[in-house]
C-alpha cells in the first residue's frame, strides 16, 4: 500500500482552487504564499472540515474524498492531527482533559494515562490540571498540539503555528515539531505566511497564489534558486 499523502482540489468559488500536492511518509511540507493563497481551505479539505467541488485526496493508499467516485470520509474518520491557529481548546477543561477529548473512543483510563504521555511528550507534563487562562499562548499551542497527536493521526496539520507566538515559542516549537519527525513517518504539512519559519526543518516547500499549488520542490532547491516563483515573489514582498 503506498504510503504518504496526495491531494487534488478544483473549484471556481467561492475563491479558485486549483491544488496539487503530494507529501511523501515521513515528509514535512511547508505550505507558504500571501494570505487569501488558499492554503488554510486546503488543510481544512484535508482534515474533511471543507469539501471541494472537484478533487480527490488519498492518505497512505485509502481514499477520504474523490467527487467522481462520491467517497467523502467524514473528518472524524480521517485520522489526521490538527492544530489551528486559534488552539481551539476547551477553555472550561484541564489541558488533560483537552488531549483526552481526541480518545472518547476509548476507555477513560486509558484515556488519562496516554493524555499523560502525551503532555510529557511536549513537555506539559506537570501543567496537566491546568485550564488553558492558566497557560501561557505557547503551552496552549502544545496542548493543542498533544491533542492532535492523541488521534493516532497518519497526517498531522499546522495552520500558521508560528504566526502569534514571541521567538523564544517559536524555537521551542521548532525543536519539538524536530523531536515529532525523528519519532513518526507520517506526513507533516505547515501552513504559513512566513517563509523563513515555515521552511526551517521542512524537507520540500511549496508555493501558493490565488488558490493555485505553483510550484513545489526540495525546500532549500527553491528558496536559493534566484529565478524559480518562489524567490521572485519573495523579492517582491521585501
Amino acid at each position: 500500500m503506498p504510503k504518504g499523502l496526495s491531494i487534488t482540489l478544483r473549484q471556481s468559488a467561492p475563491i479558485p482552487l486549483a491544488v496539487e500536492l503530494v507529501v511523501a511518509s515521513g515528509e514535512t511540507l511547508a505550505l507558504v504564499g500571501a494570505s487569501g493563497a488558499g492554503k488554510s481551505t486546503t488543510l481544512r479539505a484535508i482534515a474533511g472540515l471543507y469539501q471541494a467541488p472537484q478533487g480527490r485526496i488519498v492518505c497512505n493508499g485509502e481514499i477520504w474524498f474523490d467527487h467522481q467516485q462520491g467517497i467523502n470520509v467524514p473528518g472524524r474518520r480521517r485520522r489526521v492531527g490538527v492544530v489551528f491557529q486559534s488552539y481551539a481548546l476547551f477553555p472550561h477543561k484541564t489541558a488533560l482533559s483537552n488531549v483526552s477529548e481526541a480518545m472518547l473512543d476509548q476507555p477513560r483510563r486509558a484515556r488519562e494515562a496516554i493524555a499523560l504521555e502525551l503532555l510529557d511528550r511536549v513537555h506539559l507534563g506537570d501543567f496537566a490540571d491546568r485550564l488553558p487562562r492558566e497557560l501561557s499562548g505557547g503551552q496552549q499551542q502544545r496542548v493543542a498540539l498533544a491533542r492532535a497527536l492523541a488521534r493516532d493521526p497518519h497526517v498531522l496539520l499546522l495552520d500558521e503555528p508560528f504566526s502569534a507566538v514571541d521567538h523564544p515559542t517559536r524555537r521551542a516549537m521548532h525543536s519539538l515539531l524536530a523531536e515529532i519527525r525523528r519519532s513518526t513517518k507520517m506526513p507533516i504539512i505547515i501552513v504559513s505566511h512566513d517563509v523563513e519559519d515555515a521552511s526551517r526543518g521542512a524537507d520540500q516547500i511549496c508555493y501558493m497564489r490565488d488558490g493555485v499549488t505553483v510550484e513545489q520542490g526540495p525546500t532549500r532547491v527553491l528558496l536559493d534558486t534566484p529565478h524559480t516563483h518562489l524567490s521572485r515573489w519573495l523579492k517582491s514582498e521585501l
